[in-house]
């Protein structure tokens, strides 16, 4: 068989770098992103090993469970080639062991998984003519695919969460069930593709991030954390992913796996890009992204490196990950948190109304003019109208209190200087005034001024810097107001005078005036 010659010289551009995404769930690294995340691994490998280099080992087995351009398995390939050179001397020798014995992937759509061959192989088929492989006898190699079914169970799979009317497809569509997330048993599913006795050292990729779950307009399942589980069970020596940032203090479902990970004292490394585009610049992730290093033998801290909008890289700090519910990401945060969590004051989270603080959605309306049954005015979706008292489901008695409303939704994390809050901002409501589910009651009052103190408080940079800290997507609730102390509300609280009464140094009051936008508020 007359096989191309390997080959792996640099091209400018790179194919990679090039191509565009299948769609935001489904992102393609870049490159450079993906030989970053390689490099803290081999930086770590070098502490663990004695100086030792990863690269230089033609024992170590290196897994992609969601493989879509082959960028990660590419360029694990180009490395091994080099640090080989003296172990294999041989060029042709030294490839076919990289890639029938080191290298393995698994596809998550048939398109990646011809994409991912190409990019290995040098050939769609590994075992074609133009393969820089030897020995394979199947067109699939190492990189493996097959296209299975969601397992169904009351209109949503059993394993990923997907919605049947949305993933129930024909042969001619993929299915989006994923083979590495599908299974209860993943050790024994891999031995089944690649071998019994197979091992894997490392384990890296960057997984799809979410799938559509049924529920109204564009609502959607995390599945990220469930391919990070799986990689957990099979006990790597090293576990390095990509991750959307949200997991730090939100997203649907993630509460139990953001408990996991932030107990899991064997996450080595986190590094974190503030904004998506400094790692992904073709791609919308709102809350920004991550990857992580997760080291099997180690017991302790983790590396928390934060890189600011701009691609600004701060200074790297060693911390525990466990000491709040939350992941804080941003290392300068945590002497001003700790400073205020010293104060051991009640938490402003604690006036904040449930999600419908009168018990009406959204979508619902009074009549377009007061009359004497339906004289409560009332704050809906776009609109003002007028309801009864016997509309409200819920809490009708904070009809007679002022109260202080603010939009269920504003802009999250995304946009820096931070707004927190959009233009209209907290808003007083008075005595015989109502909402839907547009708006949270965030607290009640005693009069119309301790509202005013109240609404002012709440427009101050110190209050929307300790939201921020909570505060991941556009979604407002009563969580991210938990690190927001309760103060007296007899007067109008300044920023400077917070900052005097939680002692923040003048770096503290720099940063805090760095991450939120001076605000003009139309209400004001």
């Amino acid at each position: 068989m007359n096989q191309a010659t390997f080959n792996l010289r640099s091209h400018n551009p790179d194919v990679l770098s090039c191509i565009a995404n299948l769609s935001n769930d489904a992102v393609f690294t870049p490159p450079e992103f993906a030989n970053e995340m390689l490099d803290s691994l081999e930086k770590q490998w070098q502490k663990n090993n004695a100086g030792s280099n990863i690269w230089a080992d033609k024992d170590v087995t290196f897994l992609d469970p969601s493989t879509k351009s082959g960028v990660y398995l590419r360029e694990i390939v180009r490395r091994l080639n080099r640090g080989l050179t003296r172990e294999i001397p041989d060029l042709t020798e030294r490839i076919n062991h990289i890639l029938t014995n080191q290298v393995f992937g698994i596809a998550t759509e048939r398109l990646t998984s011809l994409l991912s061959r190409r990019s290995v192989y040098c050939s769609k088929k590994a075992n074609g003519i133009h393969s820089i492989a030897r020995t394979f006898d199947n067109e699939e190699g190492n990189i493996w695919f097959e296209r299975i079914q969601h397992n169904w169970h009351r209109g949503s799979c059993t394993f990923c969460g997907g919605s049947e009317s949305e993933y129930s497809r024909g042969d001619e569509l993929e299915t989006h069930a994923y083979f590495f997330t599908h299974t209860d048993d993943i050790k024994n599913q891999l031995a089944d593709v690649f071998g019994e006795n197979m091992r894997f050292d490392v384990i890296i990729g960057n997984p799809p991030y979410q799938l559509s779950d049924g529920g109204a307009s564009a609502s959607a399942r995390p599945i990220y954390q469930q391919f990070i589980e799986q990689a957990m069970n099979l006990d790597p020596r090293y576990l390095v992913m990509v991750t959307p940032s949200r997991w730090f203090a939100g997203g649907k479902g993630l509460d139990a796996f953001r408990k996991r990970m932030l107990a899991d004292k064997r996450i080595r490394i986190i590094v974190d890009y503030v904004q998506e585009k400094d790692a992904f610049p073709n791609v919308n992730i709102n809350g920004g992204v991550n990857y992580f290093l997760w080291d099997r033998d180690h017991v302790g801290d983790c590396e928390v490196t934060t890189v600011a909008p701009g691609g600004k890289r701060g200074a790297t700090l060693t911390r525990p990950l466990g000491n709040f519910d939350i992941f804080i990401r941003r290392n300068e945060a945590l002497p001003i948190l700790k400073h205020v969590m010293e104060k051991h004051e009640n938490s402003f989270s604690e006036r904040v109304s449930s999600r419908k603080p009168f018990g009406l959605p959204p979508d619902f309306h009074g009549v377009s003019r007061k009359t004497a049954k339906r004289d409560i005015k009332f704050y809906g979706s776009g609109k003002i109208s007028w309801v009864s008292l016997d509309d409200l489901e819920v809490n009708a008695g904070w009809v007679k209190k002022w109260k202080v409303l603010i939009p269920r939704a504003t802009d999250g994390n995304e946009n820096y200087p931070l707004p927190i809050w959009d233009h209209a901002g907290p808003f007083i409501a008075g005595p015989g005034e109502a909402c839907s589910e547009t708006y949270l009651v965030a607290s009640l009052a005693k009069s119309k001024t301790e509202a005013q103190f109240i609404v002012n408080y709440m427009r101050t940079k110190f209050f929307r810097f300790m939201i921020s800290l909570r505060k991941s997507t556009q979604d407002n609730k009563a969580s991210i107001f938990a690190f927001v102390p309760d103060l007296p509300y007899d007067h109008d609280w300044t920023d400077a005078e917070l900052f005097k009464r939680y002692a923040l140094s003048k770096d503290d009051v720099v940063f805090v005036e760095s991450m939120i936008r001076e605000m003009k508020f139309t209400n004001e």
